[in-house]
């Protein structure tokens, strides 16, 4: 059995548990208040910045000229083109570009884009991924349950889903995916239970994003 298939066992319940919470819920059904999901849109915009760091530290780290070109490309992607079409999609939710830019860190964002990238800068290759995963996968695990439903009459709730069941995002996910079972061969016991304690780490907080973006946060309390 691949590793990522033990992966996807550690993290599963916890998938399940994000797909009931009331912001994903409202996401699927379009009743998700937009002044929630703008929380969402601002503060993922700062965690894109520090995530294209991480793709910086796989290129470098990279052991094979397919997989350093391939992080590259994605790097380039996230910071000249994802990130262009993240702030097209926030002026659909009346934010412009100095809102994203002025936008602080709430603390869950800035907890766990300072995870990321100290597990990238001081990890091997398989630490970096298992960090990096839970977001990629956990992502188009709850877009592709949501896309099976009715497409919320939000437009820009079924363009989110969309954009993250879509094949492109999906062929990317495999990538990965097949990366991380490449490295992983041979590897020790202790080695594989670390990278399962950085994975559920990531996933735990992608489920405490979806909380900040609903309930709110701030550096006071």
């Amino acid at each position: 059995m691949g590793l990522t298939k033990e992966l996807y066992a550690v993290a599963e319940s916890l998938w399940e548990e994000q797909l009931r919470h009331p912001f994903v819920t409202g996401l699927g059904d379009g009743t998700l208040d937009p002044e929630r999901f703008k929380r969402w849109v601002l503060q993922d915009y700062r965690y894109l910045i520090e995530f294209a760091r991480v793709f910086a530290w796989a290129a470098a780290k990279a052991s094979r000229l397919e997989s350093m070109a391939w992080y590259a490309g994605v790097l380039d992607l996230t910071l000249n083109t994802e990130m262009e079409l993240h702030r097209k999609y926030a002026e659909r939710f009346d934010i412009s570009q100095a809102d994203l830019e002025a936008e602080p860190m709430w603390p869950t964002t800035r907890a766990y884009t300072d995870f990321l990238v100290r597990t990238a800068a001081d990890g091997d290759q398989l630490d970096l991924l298992a960090a990096l995963l839970p977001c990629a996968w956990g992502y188009v695990h709850i877009a592709e349950r949501l896309a099976r439903g009715s497409p919320p009459a939000d437009q820009r709730y079924a363009d989110w889903i969309a954009q993250y069941a879509s094949p492109e995002f999906g062929e990317a996910l495999g990538w990965l995916k097949t990366e991380m079972d490449r490295l992983a061969q041979g590897i020790t016991n202790p080695k594989r239970n670390r990278l399962k304690e950085i994975f559920l780490t990531s996933t735990r907080y992608e489920a405490r994003f979806w909380e900040m973006c609903w309930a709110g946060e701030s550096w006071d309390g």
